[in-house]
């Protein structure tokens, strides 16, 4: 019975694409993507779209939300209008912009990609979209026409005003969400991909993978993107650079104040504002206090030279190569479970049809083959008998932990395996 229920609740949020072949695929086969939750509701999101104007491409991205749900959610639905708008030419936005005080019909900017599964939100759709047209209006006013804008700046910049806009909007005496997206947090990983060139914009822990396919048909695992956590040496330095007279309390316990993991992330207001203005929350708004996560009802600890928390990508360029085979783009819910050379070597396996030898438990499984790679990565992360194959029992064990269990045991796991090129 515990078998059948892992079959059942593996493959629930499962999605798979085939892009089309021609210039419209901009370098992408197709992909495919799950989610598993250990929070409820979960706090991970995804998100993958088509870009329908400029330069075009494919973009796809992963949020890990904390401290509540919300910030991920409004990241995810919001985030790729923003990078379509820093990258659109200034005549492309003019346009959008006559179209908009004309009242006709605006053109797109995106083709979503969503899954009938895919998790809804109740999210501020007209605050949304002021802030999107007061972006494109400030660019229009202030900057002057390029032939191309390079998109690298245009991650950074569409990072950075999202969480300003965030910010802003929280400060209003709206009775609706804007409050409780900036009090809560999320990391976030973003690839854009167009004619074979692709973009890395990450922010946190998250992390994108590449597996590339060596001449004798082994797999190497590229890293495309680095944690922005106490593990990483140089984002260390940086946050003890930026807070010289606060080496003792700054970082604590590998934590931000002792409070958060990641380095860099959008949202998490408490470590960005001024104390004046959190107080000031804190004071005020006790109708949105008491609706969010516990853990963000009172100022941080130690809070002397804000802001410490940081809403920068780092930017990673990868030309895609014959080699390249596909991209592993996940939460830290599946790193903290297996190492990147076992995830990549697990999807290509899968892909060239080949599976490791299995015992008699693991041939149980036959019957619950993935066709889906992130479903497969899933099953082998929590069912993992420590000599590649999958002990099923251990698998229904991880798969039926009650909620208040699971999440001592993992995380949220949100994965999207981008296919590049044929096998």
């Amino acid at each position: 019975k515990l078998n059948q229920f892992s079959f059942l609740l593996l493959p629930a949020n499962e999605y798979s694409l085939t892009l089309p072949r021609g210039p419209a695929s901009h370098g992408v086969l197709g992909f495919h993507s799950n989610m598993l939750p250990s929070n409820l509701p979960c706090e991970d999101r995804q998100s993958s779209a088509t870009c329908l104007a400029g330069r075009g491409g494919v973009l796809f991205g992963v949020f890990d939300g904390h401290a509540g749900l919300a910030c991920a959610h409004a990241v995810s639905q919001r985030l790729f209008y923003y990078i379509a708008v820093a990258a659109l030419p200034l005549r492309t936005l003019a346009e959008l912009e006559r179209a908009v005080e004309e009242e006709r019909a605006v053109t797109p900017l995106l083709e979503w990609h969503k899954y009938p599964q895919d998790l809804s939100y109740p999210d501020g759709g007209v605050t949304s979209f002021h802030s999107l047209r007061n972006y494109w209006q400030e660019r229009l006013e202030t900057e002057e026409e390029e032939e191309v804008t390079r998109m690298t700046s245009a991650l950074v910049n569409a990072f950075h005003r999202l969480d300003y806009d965030l910010s802003v909007e929280a400060q209003g005496l709206s009775v609706t969400s804007p409050l409780r997206v900036a009090l809560s947090g999320c990391t976030a990983c973003v690839v854009h991909i167009s004619n074979s060139v692709l973009h890395v914009a990450n922010l946190g822990d998250s992390r994108a993978v590449l597996g590339v396919q060596e001449a004798d048909g082994s797999w190497s695992a590229i890293n495309l993107t680095n944690d922005h956590n106490a593990q990483n040496p140089e984002e260390l330095q940086r946050i003890l650079g930026a807070h010289p007279a606060e080496q003792r309390t700054v970082v604590r316990h590998d934590r931000l104040l002792g409070l958060l993991l990641p380095f860099r992330a959008f949202g998490d207001v408490r470590f960005k504002w001024s104390a004046e203005m959190l107080s000031r929350v804190y004071e005020t708004r006790p109708d949105v206090l008491s609706a969010v996560s516990e853990a963000v009802r009172t100022m941080p600890p130690h809070y002397l030279t804000p802001p410490y928390l940081s809403a920068e990508p780092e930017i990673t360029q990868h030309c895609v190569g014959p080699a390249d085979k596909f991209l592993v783009l996940a939460t830290d819910g599946l790193w903290e479970l297996m190492h990147r050379q076992t995830v990549i070597q697990l999807v290509g396996d899968q892909l060239t049809g080949q599976t490791p030898p299995a015992g008699e438990e693991g041939r149980v499984l036959s019957v619950l083959e993935d066709q889906n790679t992130a479903t497969h990565l899933i099953r082998h992360a929590l069912g993992d008998d420590g000599y590649g194959a999958v002990a099923p029992n251990r698998l229904a064990k991880m798969l039926s932990l009650p909620v208040d269990l699971a999440r001592r045991y993992r995380d949220d796991i949100t994965i999207t395996i981008i296919h590049l090129n044929e096998i």
